[in-house]
């Protein structure tokens, strides 16, 4: 069975279409309590399947979505990240979504893969802003979205938890 191709690559990484093949190692993730802990809960695994599944469908719909993320030199699948179309605050948003494996946590590869798919968004998908949604207490991920450029815009309740909106427009991105 042959992997699909990336849609985008980095010195280490390659990001491409999530499959049904990728449920194993995505579950391993998204049902880890510790990972999830800024989620209501962590995913079963068959909401992790649904995860998948809804990320196809968003290619087919959207054309981008959250992708695998994969180590080039091992082919280890290490997380998901990407756009992904949100309605917030009564706005129509794209927002950097990301989840790391744990064992892979402080290596850089969310704030790698993060910039990868910001510099998509403000290139090839030609938008003039991304969002990211984090809770105020995810200090790691709060640091990977500092790290990519953005910065908080407000606070708002999502789906019954409070979140930092960090924005980013095309602008301050093609500045730094």
């Amino acid at each position: 069975m042959s992997s699909p191709s990336p849609v985008l690559e980095t010195d280490r990484l390659l990001l491409r279409h999530l499959a049904p093949e990728d449920l194993d190692d995505l579950a391993a993730i998204l049902t880890d309590a510790e990972t999830m802990r800024y989620y209501a809960r962590p995913f079963t695994r068959d909401e992790s399947r649904t995860w998948i599944s809804n990320n196809i469908q968003r290619y087919e719909s959207d054309g981008f979505g959250l992708w695998a993320i994969v180590l080039k030199e091992s082919g280890e699948f290490v997380g998901d990240c990407g756009p992904v179309r949100r309605f917030v605050d009564d706005r129509d948003e794209v927002e950097i979504g990301w989840q790391v494996r744990r064992a892979r946590w402080r290596q850089g590869i969310a704030s790698e893969a993060g910039a990868a798919c910001r510099d998509y968004a403000f290139g090839p998908l030609g938008l003039e802003r991304v969002i990211s949604l984090i809770r105020p207490e995810n200090i790691p991920s709060r640091g990977v979205a500092e790290k990519l450029g953005m910065t908080i815009e407000k606070e708002i309740d999502y789906k019954g938890f409070t979140h930092y909106v960090y924005a980013q427009q095309r602008l301050s991105q093609l500045a730094g």
